[in-house]
């Protein structure tokens, strides 16, 4: 379980302090789906990042098992984001030097939980097997999409961390896209935490969470 309790987080801008949230309380539980929505600029992605381990709260703390990750330093959160987290970003993240095949199997290896049968299964799942050998610069945007999801599922982690997956596809992309990761969180019993702005697609997950003027409703 992944549980948020108290978390506050305040951006400072030449105008001064500016209040994204405070004293939100979340939890994600096991093979659970989430949606969180809310306008541009309310802190969807900081919070997935707070969530990740990625940023820091203000104050609160993040409870993954027996770890609280607002304790932690820099080295040990990134330890457990290895192990616990795949996160799927919005701008993809995937590292331009290494092929489709090094960026899937990179946090695996990592993590050293690299299943080849799991791999073979999810790179032809998401249609990657004429790609392997290129670049992310040789690759559509629908591609490269699927390149990240695969990245973030190889490892088998409790959790996947998507902000806007479909964001940069359009609606036929968007759709085929989706279908392909919440059958394959389905199919791992993996939780998925999700940043959208789309009512469609949040509506295909258990539940969802609006951000809204700093709380969650």
């Amino acid at each position: 379980m992944l549980k948020a309790t108290g978390i506050s987080k305040s951006h400072h801008t030449p105008q001064g302090p500016l209040t994204l949230f405070t004293e939100l309380n979340f939890t994600l539980n096991p093979a659970e789906s989430v949606a969180l929505m809310g306008e541009s600029g309310s802190g969807k992605s900081t919070l997935l990042h707070i969530l990740a381990g990625l940023e820091p709260a203000d104050a609160g703390n993040i409870l993954l098992h027996e770890h609280n990750l607002t304790s932690l330093n820099d080295r040990q959160r990134a330890h457990i984001r290895r192990d616990y987290f795949g996160v799927i970003f919005q701008q993809l993240n995937l590292i331009p030097s290494l092929s489709v095949y090094d960026n899937l199997v990179f946090q695996a290896r990592l993590a050293q939980r690299l299943e080849h049968h799991w791999l073979d299964h999810l790179i032809a799942e998401l249609g990657l097997q004429q790609l392997l050998s290129r670049y992310p610069s040789q690759l559509s945007g629908g591609q490269q999409q699927r390149v990240a999801i695969g990245r973030a599922l190889a490892a088998k982690t409790p959790y996947i961390l998507a902000d806007e997956p479909t964001g940069s596809l359009d609606e036929i992309n968007a759709e085929q896209v989706m279908s392909l990761l919440l059958a394959l969180v389905k199919e791992t019993g993996t939780s998925l935490f999700m940043v959208t702005h789309s009512q469609a697609l949040a509506q295909r997950l258990d539940r969802s969470l609006t951000l809204r003027q700093g709380q969650l409703v």
